[in-house]
């Protein structure tokens, strides 16, 4: 189940919802009221101001032309019936020096003041001072002004009052105390109002969750709710009436499909107990197959081995009977020369120059003899060692550039009537100890299919094969030929059993798999190809060998 503790409710969100409008809605009423009767009460106040000052201004005119012409000034209680008016507070009158308006006005020129019991005096104003208050300025709880005196001979100087602004601050306070009680109230009422009716809608909402929850809880389908406060709210119970009976429905129906399917699965599991029976009679007859296959498989690799290696006896045999019959022929000239001789000798006929044609032509023919004796007995050893090495797959010593040469010469009877070349490119002094059998078949299948496939079509080929050690224990053996090369689709079928070309032309399809089985079960191995179409192909053979030293192998001394 989903937390939904850090979520808000609904009930809160339509209480903040209408406190927030409704807070919004008064205060923009009480702000918008009061900047209304700020600026009433403003102009109202700059207009007494002004009026008193006017006033004030008519009794100085009057006042000075009474004392115009007195030496002994304006009376000191000129100004004293300005208290009854509660808010004047400073009254500065400002003359020019003969009262004509000749001179320009001084700091010093006062008249007449008055100052409001219990308020500090205010200091004299400057012509800075006038000029800035020549608009009613609002100062601290209080307006300043002033105003020009103009009697009958033009302006003869200028009123300074200062008028208290505690009676409009009183009023905008008490405006203020009313707005925020009006505020309160309202927004109470408010927030009375919308738990009022949240509730309408969220307790019936509560009382469908709570029936939900009862329902998912017991799985009671049939159960009904009927919640009408509001037409939403009745519209969204008959909705999940009519959601419960289909899910009642649905289970109804799964239930009884619960029950088919258990009595198909009964069924079903007999019939599987049959197929399984018969299904492991399949098996055990298939894996009696596959093992038939198997030996058979083998029983055509070996055969193909066996194939191979009669080839090879049939070119021996052929390329041995040369000197073979050439020492015969020379031992029997050796015999006629001979008889004839002994013949001379008991006739007593024998002479000096018949004795020495005889030495030179026994000398001739034993080496003749000898030369093809020896001949014969390098291909005898040789085929010896290979035919050895092809039918055992033990470890042995050997220097690997000697075996190739063995098994090259073994060949030669297929080669020397052809004009390819062979490349070795391998150290004389590199002995290991490895099976030498599996390299020799694994060599003899790749030069011949290099011959049947490669060259088919060529009259003048090269091979190259390059040994060499990688690493510690490893030894490459990478043979390329300059050949026809072989299609992406065969290459990557190459390795497989029964795949050849050459069928029903004397290709078996089983080479280059004998080749792979040797790479990789007789030697630990590994083999890949790279070819393109006419530009020839190139094997990596690479598997473990023990490296041996040199010079106790070739000396005959390693033990």
């Amino acid at each position: 189940m989903a937390d939904h503790s850090s979520k808000l409710s609904i009930k809160f969100l339509f209480i903040t919802l209408v406190m927030l409008v409704s807070a919004i809605t008064l205060g923009a009423a009480v702000s918008l009221k009061l900047i209304t009767e700020h600026q009433h009460h403003k102009a109202e106040r700059l207009s007494d101001i002004r009026n008193l000052a006017h006033l004030i201004s008519e009794q100085i005119i009057t006042v000075e032309k009474l004392y115009r012409n007195d030496s002994r000034g304006w009376p000191d209680d000129v100004l004293q019936h300005l208290d009854s008016i509660p808010s004047i507070l400073t009254v500065h009158v400002y003359l020019n020096p003969l009262g004509t308006g000749e001179n320009a006005l001084s700091n010093d020129n006062i008249q007449t003041t008055y100052d409001k019991i219990g308020q500090p005096k205010q200091p004299k104003r400057n012509s800075n001072d006038l000029a800035r208050l020549l608009e009613p300025k609002a100062g601290d709880g209080s307006f300043e002004y002033m105003y020009p005196i103009v009697g009958e001979m033009g302006e003869i100087g200028l009123l300074y009052i200062r008028v208290s602004d505690q009676q409009y601050q009183g009023y905008m306070y008490s405006a203020m105390t009313r707005s925020i009680a009006l505020i309160v109230a309202v927004l109470a009422m408010s927030g009375f109002l919308a738990w009022r009716f949240q509730r309408i809608i969220t307790d019936p909402i509560h009382t469908l969750t709570q029936f939900m929850r009862r329902v998912a809880r017991t799985g009671e389908y049939g159960a009904h709710v009927s919640v009408a406060s509001t037409a939403d709210l009745g519209e969204l119970s008959d909705a999940l009436n009519t959601l419960l009976k289909r899910m009642q429905g649905y289970v109804e129906k799964n239930h009884q499909m619960e029950q088919e399917y258990q009595s198909l699965n009964a069924g079903l599991e007999e019939m599987v107990g049959q197929r399984t029976t018969a299904l492991k009679e399949a098996n055990q007859e298939l894996i009696q197959t596959l093992e038939k296959l198997h030996q058979f498989q083998r029983q055509i690799v070996q055969n193909e081995k066996m194939a191979s290696l009669g080839d090879m006896v049939a070119g021996v045999a052929h390329e041995v009977n040369t000197p073979i019959g050439l020492g015969v022929t020379a031992s029997t000239m050796m015999l006629d020369r001979l008889k004839t001789l002994k013949d001379d000798f008991e006739n007593k006929s024998l002479k000096a120059s018949s004795m020495q044609k005889f030495i030179d032509e026994g000398e001739e023919n034993l080496n003749i003899i000898y030369r093809n004796l020896n001949r014969a007995a390098e291909l005898i050893s040789s085929f010896k060692q290979v035919a050895v090495d092809q039918s055992s797959e033990n470890s042995r010593v050997f220097a690997l550039a000697q075996l190739i040469d063995e098994i090259l010469l073994s060949l030669r009877p297929r080669l020397k009537k052809l004009k390819h070349t062979i490349v070795v490119e391998c150290d004389d002094a590199l002995c290991i100890e490895s099976k030498a059998g599996p390299i020799n078949q694994i060599l003899i299948n790749l030069i011949m299919n290099s011959l049947l496939h490669g060259f088919d079509g060529i009259e003048q080929g090269e091979i190259v094969i390059h040994a060499e050690i990688v690493g510690k224990r490893n030894l490459k053996l990478t043979y390329t030929d300059n050949g026809r090369g072989i299609g992406e689709d065969l290459r990557k079928r190459i390795f497989d059993p029964f795949v050849t070309t050459k069928r029903g032309q004397g290709g078996s399809g089983l080479g280059m798999h004998l080749v792979y089985n040797l790479v990789t079960q007789a030697l630990n191995g590994s083999i890949t190809v790279e070819s393109q179409k006419d530009h020839g192909v190139k094997f990596d053979i690479i598997f473990p060998v023990r490296v041996m030293e040199a010079d106790k192998v070739l000396s005959g001394r390693y033990e």
